[in-house]
């Protein structure tokens, strides 16, 4: 047949063909492959590959791919990477994906980078940690030698360890390196802080002190309490200096010229946590901006205001229990907008601007879990067993470490967390260096640190 001929025909089959139903198409169709030869059904097969088989993923919209994308789960994009180049091209591109995924295991996301394969990494980094943690192999450990009797009091800040101890010296160390950078000579320390010109310790013998690192001399000594000092905190900005005692009292003090400005009285057991912060919420009580001290006993958070130290009141007092039946764990977090506390009943949240508890978060299956940090996304916990880490999201423990039989202390002086940035969440750099650290009845300190990524 001619090829003009052969055209005129095939358009009037065609024309014929469509005009039919769907079942007569397919007996045509059926019809005409049995009249096939080898040839012809050679040709069919290749091209019905390419008519079935379309690759979605190359023929859309890059913004409509991405849609699709939104509603598989990780680990499946992960697979579908690997079924061509062009696919891995794709996926690796969906910054919002990855970033998701990210933010689903708790990880710190940075808006600004919108470097897809670089979110991509990230993800294959952060299921790598979390992994780590569920396996219960993210930490490692580490010892500090160097005291010789008791050590009663620990301060972390910015890969420094400061102890304090019963062999009447504290020592500043390099925890990366486990070398001790100073040691001086003090009184018997129940409390440290430090920066990096000064140590102020509280001691069992009812003073303050402060001491310069570089000389080891003591630069000043506040007298006053009657009964051992447990817990300290300042603040250069303010020449503020506040002590809390066994003797019930807390004390403010001028910083450079030692004087007492106030004695704060109210508490009925010993007081062993005093915190200065900065407030981050309005009420009616205070602005943001305003410098605020928290002191905490046994069975009660009180809250004063800081700069009006004459005629000083009480703001608020805190308690789980009316009746004193629940005591509190010595730890306590307070970020200017929270504070947490943990008890027999559970972790206890409050909101700063309206005083109200905002949750409880109770954990029935494992009693009396102290309280280390707190932040937006992680809590890192502790009993005399283990070290935890829960998801405050979900609220279950999804993390575990196992703890030697370290030196127990009522007063929480004795035990700390380290770096606290990862618990608002892990971004791939945060989780390095200290985690936790503990005294120990052979006077050394225990720590326990972040294990390198894999």
């Amino acid at each position: 047949m001619e090829r003009k001929d052969f055209e005129t025909w095939l358009d009037n089959i065609s024309v014929t063909f469509l005009s039919l139903t769907d079942l007569q198409k397919n007996e045509t169709l059926d019809h005409l492959i049995s009249l096939s030869g080898a040839v012809q059904l050679r040709h069919l097969s290749n091209n019905l590959e390419t008519l079935l088989k379309r690759d979605f993923l190359k023929l859309l919209p890059l913004e409509l791919s991405f849609y699709l994308l939104k509603w598989l789960d990780p680990q499946t994009l992960l697979t579908c990477c690997l079924v061509s180049k062009q696919w891995n091209k794709v996926i690796s591109a969906c910054t919002e994906v990855w970033q998701t995924a990210c933010k689903n295991l708790g990880w710190q996301i940075d808006d600004s980078d919108q470097d897809a394969l670089h979110w991509k990494k990230v993800y294959l980094k952060a299921i790598l940690r979390m992994k780590q943690l569920e396996d219960h192999e993210a930490f490692e450990t580490s010892s500090l030698i160097g005291h010789s009797a008791r050590v009663y009091a620990l301060y972390y800040k910015d890969g420094l360890l400061c102890t304090g101890s019963d062999d009447l010296s504290a020592k500043l160390w390099d925890v990366s390196t486990g070398q001790c950078v100073y040691g001086i000579q003090t009184h018997t320390c129940a409390a440290v802080k430090f920066d990096e010109q000064k140590l102020v310790t509280g001691s069992f013998d009812n003073t303050v002190a402060c001491w310069e690192w570089s000389s080891g001399a003591r630069t000043q000594h506040f007298r006053g309490h009657t009964g051992a000092v447990f817990s300290v905190d300042y603040n250069d900005e303010l020449d503020i200096l506040v002590s809390g005692s066994a003797d019930f009292t807390v004390k403010v003090w001028a910083l450079s010229a030692g004087t007492c400005l106030n004695t704060l009285t109210g508490h009925t057991e010993w007081v062993t946590k005093v915190v200065l912060q900065k407030c981050k919420v309005k009420s009616l009580l205070h602005s943001p901006g305003d410098d605020i001290l928290l002191s905490a006993d046994k069975y009660e958070i009180k809250i004063w205001p800081i700069g009006r130290e004459i005629n000083c009141k009480c703001l608020k007092t805190l308690s789980v229990s009316e009746d004193r039946s629940i005591c509190l764990q010595p730890r306590l977090h307070f970020d200017g907008k929270y504070i947490v506390c943990s008890s027999a009943l559970g972790l206890y949240q409050w909101d700063f601007a309206s005083y109200d508890i905002l949750r409880v978060i109770k954990t029935p299956e494992i009693a009396n879990l102290a309280l280390l940090g707190f932040g937006d996304v992680f809590a890192l916990l502790f009993d005399n067993r283990y070290l935890y880490i829960m998801d405050l999201r979900t609220e279950s423990l999804i993390s575990r470490w196992p703890l030697p039989e370290y030196r127990k202390s009522k007063r929480g002086s004795s035990f700390l967390a380290g770096e606290a940035s990862w618990l608002n969440g892990l971004d791939g750099h945060n989780d390095t260096g200290l985690v936790f650290a503990t005294s120990m009845p052979d006077h050394s300190i225990h720590l326990v640190l972040w294990k390198e990524h894999g």
